[in-house]
């Protein structure tokens, strides 16, 4: 898997774009054994005025829009735990599938949590109970299996991997249920030490040898979970962001470290992001707004187009895709590891959320076991890779396939441009990447084949999408 995925490495200086010559195919396809796979080369012609009839893609690299700062995924507990059962040369295999931006997808964002989320096996936290001076702070657990998880990410992804972290709840002691889970608010008499609990973590980690990029204020404030969760009203919310946790990090001298508000679905986005750049004393520690995909939960449809709200209404704050995963559905939680619509989720959703302006998109778990877990309380989930514990196989998910479709070519630094596609049966986006080349995503989400034409600047190329594919292609 790893040796096919090599093969398409993108080598050597790109042509001008203003007269694009080729284009290099990969592809993916249900019912085919291509996963990422090489689908030829494109070569283009003058076509200075295609015919009305003609589908078309049509990407125009003069027009450019946001920065992209990374795609990645989250390294839980669940993801480390499960990663630690594999021996030497599978764990291997894993790092290069995922980090290795030539022999894998290239993985260059993680998140992780500040102590316990529901993907570990059980609640903890990194202090004594009670103690406000936080003179117990220890991150001991974490070195077990977590800790060595990200060191060895990092140095698979070639010594870099922008890492964001994000608490689920604070102590229950430090809550007005007197509980991590279902819940629950932030005392206001512990907002500061709270605030110095983030302070506490970062310090802890980079003495590990892991850098901190950013912090979310609180993962999911608006929802009360079986797992651990707290709540924040927008006001609560911006004001311990203003009068703690931004004033704690600038004067403990981790002002650089990025904070992202919110963190949560997209419906209300717009009311939460609102509510803090509005205010200039709490604008000026948001670095930019966090969000996740799970408005459709309850069979609604995704609200992509709330992002672009955002991005209009406050374009210097960047958005932040920071969760989104499947979870199967009844009460025996099975999975069904080879439904095509899981991957289609992602392709859908990926392309829809950069298009409408977002500069970062992290999965969550990287890995989970056969059951979907480990999850203490059985929120069992699918990720990219499944890893049977007890026999060691490996099984990758469409969605790894869907995702390597970006993030192997769509590298930190890139510059979205224009694209639009002539029929609704065709989904695409497009970035201009550090070095010169453009990388075009289309994603075909229906029944038939499509043929089209990729036209750029005047020149196009013929190109097919086969029913429920996706392909990439790097136009030089």
């Amino acid at each position: 898997m790893v040796a096919a995925i090599a093969m398409l490495g993108l080598l050597g200086a790109p042509a001008s774009l203003e007269a694009p010559k080729t284009a290099a195919v990969s592809l993916t396809v249900r019912g085919t054994a291509q996963r990422l796979a090489p689908g030829g080369t494109l070569t283009f012609v003058d076509l200075p005025q295609p015919p009305e009839s003609l589908p078309l893609v049509v990407v125009d690299p003069t027009k450019e829009f946001q920065t992209l700062i990374g795609i990645g995924g989250a390294l839980t507990d669940a993801a480390a735990e499960v990663f630690d059962t594999l021996p030497a040369a599978k764990q291997e295999e894993v790092l290069r599938a995922f980090f290795d931006p030539r022999d894998g997808l290239g993985y260059s964002l993680a998140r992780t949590s500040i102590h316990s989320c529901d993907f570990s096996s059980g609640s903890y936290t990194y202090v004594a109970d009670g103690d406000r001076e936080l003179k117990t702070f220890d991150v001991a657990h974490d070195r077990v299996h977590r800790l060595p998880l990200i060191k060895r990410a990092i140095a698979a992804a070639g010594g870099k991997l922008t890492l964001f972290a994000s608490p689920w709840s604070p102590p229950a002691w430090m809550k007005d249920n007197h509980d991590m889970l279902r819940g629950g608010r932030l005392l206001p008499a512990h907002y500061q030490t709270w605030a110095d609990y983030f302070v506490k973590f970062i310090r802890a980690y980079e003495s590990e040898g892991v850098p901190i990029w950013g912090v979310t204020v609180q993962n999911e404030p608006a929802a009360s979970q079986p797992w651990e969760s707290c709540l924040y009203t927008a006001a609560e919310e911006r004001d311990f962001l203003k009068h703690h946790l931004g004033p704690t990090l600038a004067r403990a001298g981790l002002g650089d470290r990025k904070i992202l508000v919110w963190d949560h679905n997209r419906d209300l986005l717009y009311q939460r992001a609102s509510a803090i750049f509005d205010d200039p004393e709490a604008a000026k520690y948001a670095w930019g707004v966090a969000y996740h995909w799970y408005e459709d939960w309850a069979g609604g449809q995704p609200m992509n187009e709330n992002v672009r709200r955002v991005q209009e209404a406050f374009p210097g704050k960047p958005i932040f895709f920071s969760e989104g995963c499947v979870c199967p559905d009844g009460p025996q939680k099975t999975l069904k590891l080879d439904d095509w619509a899981l991957g289609e989720k992602y392709g859908r959703e990926m392309i829809k959320d950069f298009n409408n302006g977002t500069v970062a998109w992290t999965d969550w778990n990287v890995m989970l076991d056969e059951r979907g877990g480990p999850n203490h309380v059985g929120n069992f989930c699918y990720a990219p890779l499944h890893i049977d514990t007890k026999t060691h196989a490996l099984r990758y998910t469409n969605i790894y396939w869907y995702l390597g479709h970006f993030s192997k070519f769509l590298r930190p630094g890139a510059r979205r441009v224009a694209a639009s596609a002539s029929r609704d049966q065709l989904l695409t986006t497009a970035f201009r990447n550090p070095d010169g080349t453009l990388a075009v995503v289309v994603m075909n989400q229906g029944d038939k084949p499509a043929d089209y034409t990729l036209w750029v600047r005047g020149r196009g190329a013929s190109a097919s999408a086969p029913p429920h594919s996706i392909a990439t292609f790097v136009v030089r």
